[in-house]
């Protein structure tokens, strides 16, 4: 099973972004984590490290996909 990790702030747009991209991944092939980063920033370096700018995003199998536009990870800081 493959890992997801959708990387959100709880602002409107990431609210919607994760009821639409995580209720649509197909649950036998992933495993999906949501973090509420600014709820736990100390998740935010590791975030960092998949390359993700801004959220909403989600991480699939190690690669970043940024969905609209929500808070750049700075304001999250």
């Amino acid at each position: 099973m493959s890992k997801a990790i959708f990387f959100h702030a709880g602002c409107p747009v990431c609210v919607s972004a994760e009821a639409q991209f995580v209720g649509a991944l197909d649950p036998s092939r992933y495993q999906v984590e949501v973090v509420h980063l600014g709820q736990d920033a100390s998740r935010l370096a590791e975030a960092e490290r998949y390359g993700v700018k801004s959220v909403p995003a989600l991480v699939m199998d190690g690669q970043t996909f940024h969905i609209n536009f929500g808070a750049s990870l700075s304001d999250l800081k």
